[in-house]
């Protein structure tokens, strides 16, 4: 019978504020390292990352913490603040402040992007990383998102380019033709675990429209130029990347990343969309598994 891994759960200060983070684990085994999980978003905070909890039962402590503006963490209102450097900051303080020195990292879509930009500062201590459901530009991202989109019923593409011109993209209809396109290419579960209702409800959307735009197709925001793929191979941590079939990070885009990230691994999920650690969870937590026993095995 399995133990239910031990919690502990605080605030840490960062430029006046507090942002709140969440242990599962006690210590971790000989030959074993702490994995740190970087949610998406932006703006989207740890909540539908609940089943990589699992991955403590391997012997090692599972850190998730809420960036700052969303979930459980302070939320100011200040669209300005809200920038790539802001978060990198907020993870190396993150890192600090728990003790981190020698980690793994898993980073999901913004999460994983994040991580990349951590990784191009030569950061010490970062053992391998997890790249799940990422873009390396966000050029290709809406590149692949209108390929997706076009394949969506003509109606719903009539009631996203009419909002969008108008500036209504707040408007409810806009919002239904937006779930049309989610459920196809964000989760493909039916209904949507409650962890992901949860992540929705506490979602920060000052920072996520400030940094992306009113929707996943529809960037707009600070984010709309980023575009590191010419700097991949600059980064020389182990790398997995992985997507779904049908994610909004196509495989085209995650095979971006695959090939510029000299001797990284990449897996596809053939039944997932964005989150096939919601939607193939069994066969998701293997694989992240056995890869960081395999880079540990090296260390």
């Amino acid at each position: 019978m399995h133990r239910t891994p031990p919690v502990e759960e605080g605030f840490i200060p960062f430029r006046g504020f507090k942002i709140w983070y969440r242990v599962v684990g006690e210590r971790e085994e000989p030959g074993k390292l702490p994995l740190l999980c970087l949610h998406g978003g932006p703006g989207a905070p740890h909540d539908y990352l609940e089943p990589l909890e699992a991955l403590a039962a391997d012997g090692r402590r599972v850190f998730f913490y809420d960036q700052l503006g969303c979930g459980n963490s302070d939320r100011p209102s200040a669209p300005s603040m809200w920038t790539v450097e802001l978060f990198l900051e907020e993870l190396g303080v993150v890192r600090k402040a728990l003790g981190l020195d020698r980690v793994h990292i898993l980073g999901q879509s913004w999460g994983g992007m994040l991580a990349m930009e951590h990784a191009l500062t030569r950061p010490s201590g970062l053992a391998s990383m997890i790249l799940a459901d990422s873009p390396a530009s966000m050029l290709q991202w809406v590149s692949e998102a209108n390929l997706l989109r076009a394949a969506l019923p003509p109606e719903t593409q009539r009631t996203l380019l009419q909002h969008e011109a108008a500036g209504t993209t707040d408007a409810p209809e806009y919002q239904e033709a937006m779930n049309v396109f989610y459920k196809r290419h964000l989760c493909r579960l039916d209904p949507w675990p409650e962890c992901l209702h949860k992540a929705f409800e506490k979602t920060g959307f000052e920072v996520y429209t400030s940094m992306n735009g009113p929707s996943e197709f529809h960037v707009t925001g600070k984010l709309k130029e980023w575009d590191i793929v010419e700097r991949l191979p600059e980064i020389d941590a182990p790398a997995l990347v992985i997507g779904g079939r049908y994610d909004e990070a196509t495989p085209a885009i995650t095979e971006t990343v695959h090939r510029g990230i000299r001797g990284s691994e990449w897996v596809i999920f053939e039944e997932s969309a964005h989150m096939p650690h919601l939607e193939e969870t069994e066969r998701y937590l293997r694989v992240v598994g056995d890869f960081l026993n395999r880079n540990e095995a090296r260390l």
